[in-house]
């Protein structure tokens, strides 16, 4: 298992429906998650940044991250919240999150 931590800032005149979508995802993107084995997700706000951490179980991370970016219902899902992101460091084209490096951890 990996853990994952990544940053994005939120444009603050869009938070509030940030926090509306995610009150209510849709089964098909959770779905999708879940198949591309993506485990204790969670996301957390502060100021105007957005934390996600998740754990991936599976072993081949870039073909999963691949098959969820190719999922017709994940790339609407994305379009409805990515325009609210302010990407912390660009590494690419619909790159938004920035992977953290992690410096602890304890079982």
């Amino acid at each position: 298992m990996q853990r994952f931590g990544m940053v994005v800032k939120i444009r603050p005149d869009f938070l509030d429906e940030y926090v509306r979508l995610h009150a209510n995802v849709w089964p098909k993107v959770l779905e999708k998650i879940s198949d591309c084995n993506i485990r204790n997700y969670s996301i957390y706000h502060y100021g105007e940044l957005l934390f996600s951490y998740f754990e991936y179980t599976g072993d081949d991370f870039e073909s999963d991250m691949k098959k969820m970016a190719d999922d017709p219902t994940t790339q609407e899902w994305w379009k409805v919240c990515t325009p609210g992101f302010i990407p912390v460091e660009q590494k690419g084209p619909n790159q938004w999150w920035t992977e953290m490096k992690e410096i602890f951890h304890w079982d």
